[in-house]
């Protein structure tokens, strides 16, 4: 019988679970702890940058609501669902609608044609029409509308073992007002879930996003910072970024095994990002392999090497897409030794002056990191300071600068 190969472990794609989620242990617990509030006043918002492994915290959320008795209903949150107040209503009605579409709203009798026939009862389930039928028929604005629905939802299910519903949205900070269109969904969700949790019923709302999300909530309705409880996502510990990338291939028949200077390497190199860590060790051990298939008695793979292809797989994009006097600036901000948390613009001002650059003035610095923002390349946050938006995006800038030099 042919041996069937061992699957590479490491799986480094956007919202892939890994093969072993490492860390991330107080973060379940603050979200189990959500899960016993009666009534339900704290919310959660999962913020952090890109590659800290939101999208698959979330979904491990999922199994642990169930498992406590609440039902669960998520999807991505698209630029789409920002359009209109109708949007984000019957964007929440699509999701609740799989969930409860078996629960019976009302029973209705109804005559049988014939001398003697016993009248037929008529169940009326909570699916989809229903649900929307009385969103479209109740008077008033669209937050009556959907608090119509939500209240109707929990008065059936209040007789079931049901502990509550978790709504859960990823990507969350696509979210927003449009006042130029007189359309506010992102208000018209937080007063809608504000009101009905002072009612008692048991909807939780959990939110992942970039670190733009909460200051977009709170701009949009001030009582957010009390209906939220934020957690950010950072990096992983040297003994948890160890865990992430010995654990998958301690496995039986597993025919790649990672040094310790490899280790070393690849947690230094990753910054403890959890999607570099599988980045990483991703190409490493296809490279390892593939060697070995072809032939090469004792395979050589560095993470120097993998490093580089990860600045053309995850880098290079973003990087040609910005201006050459855009370049000017993040490679002055890559220069300052707090490039990696956050920077004042100030320091940007200051550093570009002895950087043999071109000098920046307080004005340009500030058109310019707005535009970056709007790109996804960086972010101002709510103490008048920015940082980079992607991870590590200040080496990758070095490198490239030492490339050049």
């Amino acid at each position: 019988m042919k041996a069937v190969p061992f699957p590479n472990p490491f799986r480094p794609g956007a919202g892939h679970p890994p093969p072993y989620l490492a860390g991330r242990e107080d973060e379940k617990a603050e979200f189990t702890k959500l899960l016993t509030q009666s009534p339900v006043m704290t919310n959660m918002v999962l913020t952090g940058l890109r590659g800290v492994g939101k999208t698959v915290l979330l979904e491990t959320f999922k199994p642990i609501a169930v498992q406590a008795g609440w039902l669960w209903a998520g999807t991505d949150l698209s630029e789409s669902a920002s359009v209109s107040e109708d949007n984000i209503a019957i964007r929440i009605l699509a999701d609740l609608s799989p969930l409860v579409a078996g629960v019976v709203a009302q029973e209705i009798e109804r005559e049988k044609l014939g001398f003697g026939a016993q009248p037929e009862k008529i169940q009326v389930l909570l699916d989809f029409d229903l649900l929307k039928r009385i969103y479209d028929t109740t008077p008033g604005l669209s937050a009556d509308k959907l608090k119509a629905v939500l209240e109707l939802v929990w008065s059936c299910l209040s007789a079931t073992s049901c502990k509550g519903i978790v709504l859960a949205y990823d990507e969350a900070q696509n979210l927003g007002d449009q006042a130029e269109r007189n359309q506010y969904p992102l208000s018209l969700l937080l007063d809608v879930f504000q009101s009905i949790q002072k009612k008692g019923l048991p909807f939780l709302l959990v939110f992942t996003g970039l670190p733009t999300l909460f200051p977009k909530l709170v701009e949009a309705r001030t009582f957010a910072e009390r209906m939220f409880h934020v957690v950010t996502l950072g990096r992983l510990n040297e003994k948890e970024c160890r865990q992430a990338i010995t654990i998958p291939v301690e496995q039986k028949n597993c025919p790649v095994t990672i040094t310790e200077p490899a280790i070393e390497a690849i947690t230094k190199s990753s910054g403890g990002y959890p999607y570099f860590v599988q980045f990483l060790c991703r190409e490493i051990y296809d490279s390892y392999l593939q060697q070995k298939a072809s032939g090469v008695l004792d395979p050589v793979v560095t993470v120097n090497q993998v490093v580089r292809k990860l600045d053309t797989d995850f880098f290079a994009g973003r990087w040609n897409r910005v201006t050459d006097r855009q370049r000017e600036l993040l490679s002055v901000v890559a220069m300052l030794p707090n490039c990696d948390d956050e920077f004042a613009v100030s320091e940007i001002v200051a550093k570009s002056k002895v950087s043999g650059l071109k000098p920046f003035s307080n004005s340009h610095v500030n058109q310019m990191l707005a535009t970056l923002s709007d790109s996804g390349l960086a972010y101002k946050n709510r103490y008048g300071k920015y940082a980079f938006a992607v991870p590590l995006l200040g080496e990758f800038i070095r490198r490239q600068q030492a490339a050049l030099n």
